[in-house]
């Protein structure tokens, strides 16, 4: 057999992936290898020259699950696909689909088949059209299986081919310090077709079986997966849980090294195949380790995600404080020409509150769950390694718990406080990403969460389609969401200042206000100034002309949740 390692220039491709699988396989170096250059020539045929370029001002990412919304006689996708050129139009490039596979729990994220759309959303065709209007990111859910896939069901009747692709902790395997994000056991039993009992890791719940990469051919079975999804159109892939992947007996199971290689090792193959496609890495936790996916900024994610965001924007509107907010934004600058942050919000998920560890008081988060439900929200908990319980995240809709329960018109508080707090996304350093029911203005889905028990369904609405563009021709909540978001985004993708790469300053002048500068110190100055108090505030030493509106100040006053983005003049 042709060794094709031998077709690549001695510092080529395999020159690149050799260290980080014998720091994976030490004994099957040259099998892994050739086996990834295998994949990689296979694929190389069908991905084709033409890539999404690096990212820019007028990135911006639309997150939705394929059945957000829907019309009787549609496919769910063909009708996404309508709703966004109705509504949306080019007010956003990105579409995220959240996975779109067939699967049995967690709303998707129990994969059946990862190779397969849902027959219930529609085909790889409508993915296909959908990535006509926008560039498409897809998810991967590399750490786990549904206990009902193939993969999981082959392996339990113990077929040589899976042999190895799921983990049984042996008795002498040490998980005293492994991190969890759930409180269900870290092991669950399975039936074996002969009678016998299995035993296997399962991080996020019984139905949510963990792959074990330390088998090659688990990580070969991946990465075949990892680039039939850029053949498919992809020019964003998001590695959901990926900090989970790899375990090893007495350490915290989370942020492995090895974890750290596999990224880097998808990283050169995705840069060699697809340049310009973008790795984006979900972690949800503590800033300082969520950061170290960006490797040395050159060689891990592309993005990652800013999973601080949500809580300490949050947080300054509950307090009326943005002093958190400002002090963490200050820390935050540019990684690298190759790599920056993915912005959010809200999402699919909760709010984390992990991610606030060393950025917040316990004071501060008990009163951010006090808010939560005060506003009709849930508190989802997670298990320690001492075996005790803490709050995990907020399950609420974002603009619902900007709201003061005491409010007497929450409709408009929502769209004024969102606006604010979506002025904030848009201005920091980084790409934005907007979920459609901030985008849209929806309120807590509470029958969701009655009729399922699952606390995060409070924020997973089905829309119908012709309901949608009914409210939307209203002055309401969901227009002036929409609208509102629609003009910030035009305006931001007509200013080079807020490209993910041009720099980030903030000042302080004042505790309620949010001064962030971007591209600080050049000709293209912009000055974005966000008010997360109830309060008027005056800001005399900031001039210029505003871009939103255009008008030009003197000394500015904002009045309560204001935002203006400043161009100094003069």
């Amino acid at each position: 057999m042709t060794d094709v390692r031998r077709l690549a220039p001695a510092h080529g491709l395999a020159h690149r992936l050799e260290p980080l699988v014998r720091q994976l396989y030490p004994d099957a170096v040259d099998e892994v290898v050739d086996a990834l250059l295998g994949l990689a020539e296979a694929w190389r045929e069908r991905l084709g020259p033409t890539r999404q370029p690096r990212p820019d001002e007028r990135t911006a990412y639309l997150i939705t699950y394929g059945d957000s919304f829907r019309r009787a006689g549609e496919t769910p996708l063909h009708t996404l696909a309508g709703v966004l050129s109705e509504h949306i139009g080019d007010a956003i490039s990105d579409v995220h689909l959240l996975p779109i596979y067939p699967w049995t729990s967690d709303d998707g994220f129990g994969v059946v088949d990862h190779r397969e759309v849902n027959p219930g959303l529609g085909t790889w065709d409508d993915v296909a059209d959908l990535g006509e209007q926008y560039a498409l990111a897809l998810d991967f859910v590399a750490n786990h299986v549904s206990s009902s896939s193939p993969w999981f069901q082959a392996w339990l009747a113990r077929d040589p081919r899976y042999a190895g692709y799921f983990l049984d902790p042996s008795a002498d395997f040490d998980v005293s310090q492994v991190v969890r994000p759930r409180t269900t056991p870290l092991v669950h039993e399975y039936a074996r077709p002969d009678g016998t009992v299995a035993r296997a890791w399962t991080t996020f719940g019984a139905d949510q079986v963990d792959i074990d990469p330390s088998t090659p051919a688990v990580l070969l079975d991946l990465t075949d997966i990892l680039l039939g999804y850029l053949a498919r159109g992809a020019t964003t892939v998001r590695l959901d849980a990926i900090g989970y992947l790899w375990k090893q007996s007495g350490t915290s199971c989370i942020h492995l090294p090895q974890t750290h290689a596999v990224i880097r090792l998808w990283r050169i193959l995705v840069d060699e195949l697809a340049p310009g496609t973008l790795l984006l890495t979900e972690t949800n936790v503590p800033h300082a380790d969520n950061i170290t996916y960006f490797g040395d900024g050159d060689d891990e994610a592309h993005m990652v995600y800013q999973f601080a965001l949500p809580p300490l924007v949050l947080h300054s509107f509950v307090t009326g404080d943005a002093t958190a907010l400002a002090a963490w934004a200050a820390g935050v600058g540019a990684v690298s020409e190759t790599a920056t942050w993915f912005n959010f919000l809200a999402s699919h998920d909760g709010i984390g509150l992990r991610p606030t560890e060393g950025l917040l008081t316990d004071a501060d988060r008990d009163r951010l769950v006090e808010r939560t439900l005060a506003r009709g929200g849930r508190v989802s908990m997670a298990k320690r390694p001492d075996g005790s319980e803490g709050v995990y995240e907020l399950n609420t809709n974002f603009l619902d718990a900007l709201v003061d329960p005491a409010d007497a018109d929450p409709d408009s508080s929502a769209v004024q406080r969102g606006l604010a707090a979506h002025a904030i996304l848009l201005s920091l350093i980084g790409v934005p990403a907007i979920y459609l029911h901030s985008l849209f203005g929806s309120e807590q889905d509470h029958d969701g969460v009655q009729e399922t028990n699952i606390a995060r369904r409070i924020n997973r609405e089905v829309l119908d389609a012709d309901e949608l563009r009914e409210a939307l021709r209203v002055e309401g909540r969901r227009s002036g969401m929409l609208r509102g978001i629609r003009e910030m985004l035009a305006v931001r993708r007509e200013t080079e200042s807020f490209s993910p790469f041009a720099t980030q300053s903030v000042d302080h002048v004042d505790d309620r206000v949010l001064i962030v500068r971007r591209a600080a110190g050049t000709p293209d100055e912009v000055v974005a100034v966000i008010n997360v108090s109830a309060e008027s505030v005056a800001v005399p030493s900031l001039r210029g002309r505003d871009l939103l509106s255009g008008e030009t100040s003197e000394g500015l006053t904002l009045p309560p949740f204001g935002y203006v983005w400043l161009v100094p003049e003069g």
